[in-house]
């Protein structure tokens, strides 16, 4: 074994726990944040939904704006400097956000994070530079499995935190660990990067040139804008969704908490599997698998009548989430060089973050002017859109 693959192995080994640690940080806070904007004042059914889709959009909205900017940095000092600046940023950001006292503080604590943000895509661009080709869909599928499992656990955990300490503790709590994630990267990552001077850095019209296939690439991004945004679209209103349906009786916080963790249970269970699988028969065949699932369950949820079925559909949906996110990234790799790798996946961050926008604005306006079930049809309705786009845009330009 070279000294590339020991680096390469101990890399993956390390940020896979780091990443793990943040998802649980990033989750155990994040499924709530509709019931704590709901404890930072007195709105009304139409004023709740709207503040929580602001709320949860601005942050993508500033990070949107700042990622390309992050991503030339990148390819200028490293991805581990990135992935150092990003996890001590948003420890400070997320865990400020338990001494807030209005929703307008919450609101401007959650732009801060935007700028920070960029913590687990960093460290899948660092991973994605240094994986052999042929490991590219494994170890990408590790990554996403290291971050569900963090999704996991932490609406569990911040649901009992919640329960038996208030939404206060669960943000500390977010920063502690986040910062955590900070002393094991900065320890343990090593990265063997050459600076690029300024002048030796390629514009993104030299990107794209470069590109053996532009238009798959953008497809790509296209395909990751709609995935984000149905699925965004979905997730600031489960908790709001579970209180519904149990008719605000008995311990919603828990529930939700345990609804919020499902698609993550399925997306750690299936996404190295169905990495290793595109590996073998092509990614894009995975992803398509993937979206017809996404419809099929969206539109079935639209219809359930309890939490017990919500919760079953939701842990469904993260199998569909298994063979998208990770995949996606993995054909970025498959298709780019490793000079421009860090500027594509940065763009790729910014479609995530375009999703991350539109998608609770799309979901909190869709419940406040009609109701939580129509939602699940509207998003169907959009992953539909994208699997049609995909095979137009993705599929055709596949070498």
């Amino acid at each position: 074994m070279d000294k590339q693959e020991i680096i390469f192995r101990q890399n993956l080994f390390v940020l896979a726990i780091a990443v793990f640690i943040a998802g649980i940080g990033f989750s155990e806070a994040l499924p709530f944040l509709p019931l704590y904007i709901k404890t930072l004042g007195t709105f009304t059914h139409k004023e709740l939904n709207f503040w929580v889709g602001f709320t949860f959009s601005t942050t993508y909205f500033v990070s949107a704006l700042v990622s390309p900017w992050w991503g030339k940095l990148a390819d200028q000092k490293g991805r581990k400097l990135m992935i150092l600046r990003s996890s001590i940023g948003m420890a400070i950001a997320i865990g400020s956000m338990g001494f807030v006292t209005n929703v307008y503080q919450l609101f401007c604590l959650r732009m801060l994070q935007g700028f920070f943000a960029g913590f687990v895509s960093n460290a899948n661009a660092l991973i994605a530079t240094e994986s052999p080709k042929n490991q590219a869909g494994k170890a990408m599928g590790t990554m996403a499995a290291s971050f569900t499992a963090g999704n996991l656990l932490g609406p569990l955990l911040g649901g009992l935190l919640a329960s038996m300490f208030t939404y206060h503790f669960t943000f500390l709590l977010t920063g502690i660990l986040l910062f955590i994630s900070f002393i094991l990267s900065f320890l343990f990552v090593k990265e063997e990067f050459k600076p690029i001077s300024k002048q030796s850095v390629i514009t993104n019209k030299q990107v794209i040139n470069s590109l053996k296939s532009p238009n798959l690439i953008f497809g790509l991004l296209l395909t990751t804008i709609i995935i984000q945004t149905a699925n965004s679209s979905i997730n600031p209103i489960v908790a709001l969704y579970v209180a519904n349906l149990m008719h605000n009786q008995g311990n919603t916080i828990f529930v939700a908490g345990i609804i919020a963790a499902l698609p993550g249970v399925a997306t750690f269970l299936a996404a190295p599997r169905f990495g290793e699988l595109g590996d073998k028969i092509g990614t894009h065949k995975i992803i398509i698998g993937g979206l017809i699932s996404a419809i099929i369950f969206f539109f079935t949820t639209a219809f359930v009548t309890n939490a017990v079925q919500l919760g079953v559909l939701r842990f469904l949906i993260g199998f569909s989430d298994a063979c998208l996110f990770s995949q996606v990234q993995t054909m970025l790799a498959k298709n780019s060089s490793i000079q421009t790798t860090g500027r594509i996946f940065s763009w790729n961050q910014s479609a995530m973050y375009i999703g991350n926008i539109f998608g609770p604005l799309v979901g909190s306006t869709v419940a406040g002017f009609f109701n939580y079930n129509v939602l699940f049809i509207v998003t169907a309705a959009l992953v539909g859109i994208n699997l049609l786009l995909f095979h137009i845009n993705v599929v055709k330009n596949i070498n």
